[in-house]
């Protein structure tokens, strides 16, 4: 499967095609919007999101509730484009400001203000800034629910939490080695996506701080990716690697600066004999480990335990207090812009996290099963299985 996207920040719409999507699979609307609110929710968010209530609008690819295999194509309607219409207006001839006397010229560090500036030649920074916002991962969030609803039909299924804010970090060991479908409820119903009360208060009170010292704050969250049969993913290419596809696609989310996946920072100091996990064997079990240091991977394929991946993300550069910067017309010291933004976007951040690594798993199973019919792709997985429980 893949995917494009479309749209400004506060353009008229964000738009975006998949292709390459099996037929035949029951797609929910409501399930999708549901996505969007998810992501749209967590403490620390900006103004922004009281003013967008997102919900996907399908043009096309779908009948009945089901897929078609044609490439799927929709819009979500960017409610706050009523107040940048003459700013965002597309033809010269519709512009009723003059937009050079709102021209952005002093660069976000941290941000692609500068650099995108440079790339592509613009003497106004909100070309960069409309196209390089975070506003486009709502398209994303829809794509992985497509995602996820195919993935349903296999049983896998992929949750995640918040891990750290801050200085405020889980500890506990019950959440971050085996969390079970409690633990994503806690979650869920958590503000800041976090299964722990305590640690999700500390969380609260370092977003209450950052914000009155005008200023931001990052974190991590936690995914795990339950019911993975063994061998998806290859070490025939490197880009074949199961991991490497994982982190590809949670690396492109805006903010996100590292990936570990299972206990990965101990492996650079753990002997052998204490990091990797051996093997067992048992009738009803068959192959098993008794710890999952690998995170659920080896040699570029899944391995039959659960996929444990842990982000991390930087603070947001756009920050109330601004920072110092450089004027790109005359090269004169300022301080940068004070966009409209959140003091920490992570528990948003953990829902688009959920959403890139379902892309990411839907097609490495694809590669292994099949991307006409879900049907076949189905009846193919069940053969798999019954090879697998027959070794």
């Amino acid at each position: 499967m893949e995917f494009l996207t479309a749209g400004e920040s506060h353009g008229k719409a964000l738009c975006g095609i998949i292709s390459d999507y099996p037929s035949g699979v029951s797609v929910k609307k409501e399930i999708i919007d549901n996505e969007l609110l998810r992501r749209q929710k967590g403490y620390g968010r900006g103004g922004r999101m009281q003013i967008e209530k997102d919900e996907v609008e399908i043009l096309s690819g779908l009948r009945n509730g089901f897929t078609l295999g044609s490439p799927i194509s929709f819009i979500i309607n960017n409610k706050d484009w009523n107040n940048w219409e003459d700013l965002m207006t597309p033809f010269p001839s519709d512009i009723k400001i003059k937009n050079e006397e709102k021209l952005v010229e002093n660069p976000r560090p941290g941000h692609a203000d500068l650099t995108g500036s440079i790339k592509y030649r613009f003497n106004d920074i909100r070309n960069v800034i409309e196209r390089s916002s975070a506003r486009e991962t709502a398209i994303r969030v829809v794509v992985g629910s497509f995602s996820k609803q195919f993935l349903k039909n296999l049983d896998i299924e992929i949750h995640s939490f918040v891990t750290g804010i801050g200085k405020a970090v889980l500890k506990d060991e019950n959440f971050l080695k085996n969390p079970d479908i409690d633990c994503f409820d806690k979650a869920d119903k958590s503000d800041l996506r976090c299964p722990d009360e305590k640690t999700a208060a500390d969380m609260k009170s370092e977003i209450d701080k950052a914000f009155k010292l005008k200023d931001t704050l990052g974190g991590s969250f936690l995914i795990c990716i339950k019911n993975m049969p063994y061998g998806i993913g290859s070490y025939i290419q490197w880009n074949k690697r199961l991991d490497a596809i994982l982190s590809y696609y949670l690396m492109s989310i805006p903010s996100v600066k590292a990936l570990e996946i299972g206990n990965g920072l101990k492996a650079a100091v753990l002997k052998g004999t204490r990091f990797h996990d051996e093997i067992f064997y048992d009738e009803n079990k068959k192959y098993y480990r008794l710890t999952n240091n690998a995170g659920g991977i080896e040699g570029g394929m899944s391995n039959g335990e659960d996929i444990m991946l842990k982000v991390f993300l930087k603070p947001i550069p756009t920050t109330m207090r601004g920072l110092n910067t450089v004027n790109i017309r005359d090269k004169s010291r300022q301080t940068s812009i004070k966009e409209r933004s959140d003091i920490c976007a992570v528990p948003s951040a953990s829902v688009i996290g959920e959403a890139m690594s379902a892309i990411a798993v839907m097609n490495a199973i694809q590669d292994k099963f099949g991307r006409d019919n879900m049907q076949e792709i189905i009846e193919n997985h069940k053969n798999y299985l019954r090879y697998i429980k027959n070794i």
